[in-house]
């Protein structure tokens, strides 16, 4: 990731909107090195939600204090090392076919900000809540924000919203000011380093 050489891991912040935060997520969940400053998203989704939380809520994977593995096909034995989140994200990288390495839950440490549409047509508000759901579930940092009367895009609102709280998670404070043009729900900044 260029930017992280750039400006430092902490002044990176990865989303989008969409699709575009269904692929910030799974790289959000993916992510093995230092933790960036954030991650957001708008009218968002989560893929492999199911088998996800399927693996994190799995009795067999949370404290398996008796040492036996109930998966039959893993000749390793590492699932009854992996607490759930890990054997989560260890899911997700045979998935997508990420190159065999040890999970990283550096997502733990990255604050994520969420926002959808009630009224989305696209990607149904429910689809967010079961993305916060999934999310929560292997102990990632969510704050999530629903807005009113809007569909499938974003608003003045949410983008200084999510400014603000970006602000907030990254613990960049006052030093650096974002300015707001509501009317034309543009956002302009003079965080120089900052990577949005």
């Amino acid at each position: 990731m260029g930017a992280i050489d750039q400006v430092g891991a902490k002044n990176v912040v990865l989303g989008g909107l969409s699709q575009g935060c269904a692929a910030a997520l799974i790289a959000l969940l993916t992510w093995g090195g230092e933790p960036i400053a954030a991650g957001c998203g708008m009218c968002e989704w989560l893929p492999f939600r199911m088998p996800i939380e399927d693996i994190a809520s799995s009795d067999s994977f949370e404290d398996n204090k008796d040492g036996v593995d109930d998966d039959l096909f893993d000749v390793s034995g590492e699932r009854a090392e992996r607490d759930a989140p890990t054997q989560a994200i260890a899911f997700l990288c045979e998935e997508i076919e990420l190159a065999a390495k040890e999970p990283s839950l550096s997502f733990q440490r990255i604050p994520i900000f969420l926002g959808h549409a009630v009224e989305d047509e696209k990607v149904p508000i429910g689809l967010g809540c079961e993305a916060v759901s999934c999310l929560k579930q292997i102990r990632a940092s969510v704050e999530w924000r629903e807005y009113e009367s809007l569909g499938h895009w974003y608003s003045g609102t949410m983008l200084s919203q999510l400014v603000d709280t970006l602000r907030n998670m990254a613990g960049w404070g006052d030093t650096q000011r974002a300015s707001y043009d509501l009317d034309t729900e543009s956002v302009t900044s003079d965080m120089e380093d900052v990577v949005i």
